[in-house]
């Protein structure tokens, strides 16, 4: 499995975050931008992300894909040394970076563009262009027409099919590999360049590293015909990026429900394909903006890194941010952020550095197959299978708690909160919150540590221990503590304890208990605290409840 696969995907537009000038300055203009890239490298490690996709970096009129110069970084961001301390900062983190390669068009400040247009039918480069014809003329009044990306004519169509233009963008590459050591590309408008592009691409990049991480922007289509064996190794999902919004925006999980079962359950058209996932980017309309309820945005997140493929998020949407597509401009998509200047305990960021670090941790989340359990309007229900673990996803749109039952023969435990659910005849009841997503894991993957002592010698030595040296002023009623007992913590946690000891200064007996989740780690707790009634929210209950002992929960607990 290579690194794209597992990885936590982020994605930053630097001509807009960094506040650049709307326009190409000078190179004795030169501005060190790109440095303040270092900066953000605490605040990914922190999100849980593994790679960082850069928008257009290089030398361009305008907005990054009008492209001048393919081996000179832009002036307004910095130079080609800055670049190169920029990636070496990031790969001594850990973080790979993924450059936006943008080969379908160049800007008309292109050099062999300005040679057409001062030679016209006489210049060398006249092939270099697709379209190029003297009987018509452009809206630029050049004397002549060609083609462009769809109507826009300050992006000139390269001739792909040239050799002495695929000689040369491969030179480009070749150099941002050797050179700055970047891991990927992101073709921009995959969908409109020729196959043959693809398969010379991949052959030349793969051949000086196996793991580099092809990514083509495709908006519709059989995404197949572009990510495969011969060409790609992922493209944008489009279908799931509307489908999410969608079904939460419709309170219809039907149409997210279809659409990841079409893709990737038993029968799917890309299972296995690391498809590229997202909520919002540098084109359309943010998150915040695009979803009628913002009490939606965690459960949204919360299935984004969940479902098949690798997760990104677009710079700023952490934080909540707005922004919505205009005619004309897309400026509010691409804002200026100054990372010194954010809100590092913003809630929706932390929810989102859980989520990541959580798929880090969870292999069903990787590599795990998908399979839908129950489709409702209003809730949503699938499971992410590998030979480790069985991880399960709940989510209710509901405004009102939603209870379900769905069959499993194994307990799960709530990841985020950590309760522990059994089943019972095969099957576990939920009760869901409101607006709430509910992630749970069989703990296949959760071996039972060989090291730890064994548990009956270790609760004979501590209780007799224990029996000898509590004062009589300190022993507990046995009806309030039971030794191999298993209690539930007022926030639905699970534990059995194991044994009462008394502190050897304090001479003040403690709780000895195991946590039945996870590792199943031992934690202590004065007897005092363990047997105390404490008040939340106007009401009054023990922290923790006694629910069975120990020989009533044998079968549960082996």
């Amino acid at each position: 499995m290579y690194w794209y696969e597992q990885a936590n995907c982020y994605h930053l537009y630097p001509l807009g975050c960094f506040g650049c000038e709307n326009h190409h300055i000078a190179s004795s203009q030169i501005k060190h931008r790109m440095l303040e890239l270092i900066d953000w490298i605490p605040h990914l490690q922190e999100l849980g992300m593994d790679a960082l996709y850069l928008g257009p970096i290089f030398e361009s009129k305008e907005h990054g894909y009008d492209t001048i110069d393919y081996f000179t970084i832009d002036h307004r961001l910095g130079t080609n040394a800055d670049f190169k301390q920029v990636v070496s900062a990031f790969h001594q983190a850990g973080i790979k970076i993924i450059l936006d390669g943008v080969f379908h068009h160049v800007g008309r400040d292109f050099f062999a563009f300005k040679d057409l247009l001062q030679n016209k039918e006489s210049s060398l480069y006249r092939n270099w262009f697709e379209g190029v014809a003297f009987t018509q003329d452009s809206p630029y009044h050049d004397g002549f027409s060609y083609a462009c990306w769809e109507g826009h004519y300050n992006l000139v169509k390269l001739n792909l099919a040239n050799e002495e233009v695929l000689d040369y963008l491969l030179k480009a590459i070749q150099m941002w590999i050797e050179e700055f050591q970047i891991d990927g590309l992101r073709l921009d408008a995959a969908n409109c360049i020729a196959f043959s592009f693809f398969e010379q691409l991949r052959t030349f990049v793969k051949a000086k590293r196996a793991d580099f991480f092809l990514l083509g922007e495709v908006i519709h289509g059989d995404y197949n015909r572009w990510a495969n064996a011969q060409m790609l190794d992922s493209t944008t999902n489009y279908e799931v990026y509307k489908g999410l919004y969608s079904s939460f925006n419709s309170r219809n999980f039907f149409e997210i429900a279809y659409s990841l079962n079409r893709q990737f359950g038993d029968r799917g058209i890309y299972r296995g394909l690391p498809l590229y996932q997202f909520v919002d980017n540098h084109d359309v309309t943010r998150i915040c903006d695009q979803l009628q309820d913002p009490f939606d945005l965690q459960a949204l997140y919360a299935l984004l890194f969940t479902i098949p493929g690798i997760p990104s998020i677009y710079y700023g949407s952490e934080w909540g941010i707005h922004g919505k597509k205009e005619y004309g401009s897309d400026a509010s998509l691409r804002p200026a952020i100054a990372i010194k200047q954010q809100n590092r305990s913003h809630e929706l960021l932390s929810w989102i550095s859980e989520l990541a670090h959580l798929r880090k941790e969870h292999p069903a989340l990787i590599s795990g197959d998908y399979a839908q359990v129950i489709v409702r309007n209003e809730q949503f229900v699938f499971q992410r299978t590998c030979p480790k673990e069985r991880f399960c996803v709940a989510c209710n749109l509901d405004e009102q708690p939603y209870t379900l039952a769905f069959s499993s023969d194994l307990p799960l435990c709530d990841v985020i909160h950590h309760a522990l659910y059994f089943p019972e005849n095969e099957e576990i009841t939920l009760t869901l919150p409101p607006k709430s997503c509910i992630l749970l894991s069989s703990m296949l993957a959760e071996e039972k540590d060989d090291s730890l002592p064994d548990e009956d010698a270790l609760v004979m030595q501590i209780n007799e221990h224990a029996k000898e040296n509590l004062p009589q002023a300190e022993q507990s009623d046995p009806n309030e503590i039971i030794i191999n007992g298993i209690y539930r913590h007022f926030k639905g946690i699970l534990y059995k304890v194991i044994a009462l000891a008394t502190h050897s200064e304090e001479e003040k007996p403690y709780v000895i208990y195991r946590q039945m989740y996870g590792d199943f780690a031992l934690w202590v707790r004065p007897l005092d605290m363990f047997l105390e009634t404490i008040e939340r929210d106007g009401m009054r209950f023990k922290r923790f409840q006694f629910l069975f002992r120990q020989n009533e929960a044998d079968q549960l607990t082996k």
